[in-house]
């Protein structure tokens, strides 16, 4: 959830990105609307590529470190890390944690049914859970899954029956309990 409250906006002094001129796909031509600049596809080279790779797998690694591993410049690898930024490709930095030993040991994703043309709202109630790390509009035989992490079943049980199924939009919930699980890291 830090990484998506970091993304909400533009950030310090940065000025916003440009609209781009729409791309061509299946909600493109004459009559529809122009896709949103937050939409808007980022081309990517080679060098930012082994940017964003290299960030996954370190989100502390200095200009210099970067610079020195993609072949370029400090102040190049400086630039290309702001423009990713900007350009709202890389929405923020954070730690990957190791929920059981944060106190942690209970972590389910949640199925839930929604009231037709009522993501928004839902997904506003979600993002004040401190228990919810992830949230995804699906499609399917339900609308959303939420990821959750709880100190333990009880707190999962709390959450489920006090929280989530007393919002009125929820029309209904199912809980898959994780046993295991683990980040997948990108390749070094």
């Amino acid at each position: 959830m830090a990484s998506e409250r970091m993304a909400d906006g533009p950030g310090g002094d940065r000025p916003e990105t440009p609209p781009r001129a729409p791309d061509s796909g299946p909600d493109s031509g004459p009559g529809a609307p122009p896709r949103p600049p937050e939409y808007q596809p980022r081309a990517l080279d080679a060098i930012d590529r082994d940017i964003l790779q290299m960030l996954q797998m370190d989100g502390r690694a200095s200009i210099r470190s970067v610079a020195e591993r993609v072949h370029v410049s400090r102040a190049n690898a400086y630039a290309r890390i702001n423009r990713l930024i900007d350009d709202g490709v890389i929405r923020g930095f954070g730690a990957r944690v190791n929920h059981e030993r944060a106190g942690q040991g209970a972590s389910a994703y949640i199925t839930l049914k929604i009231v037709q043309n009522s993501w928004r709202t839902v997904r506003e109630q979600l993002r004040r859970l401190p228990e919810a790390s992830h949230i995804s509009l699906v499609s399917g035989d339900f609308d959303v899954l939420l990821m959750v992490h709880t100190q333990d079943n009880r707190a999962l049980r709390e959450l489920v029956l006090t929280k989530l199924q007393a919002m009125p939009e929820v029309l209904s919930t199912r809980t898959l309990l994780v046993f295991e699980e683990e980040d997948l890291e990108p390749d070094a």
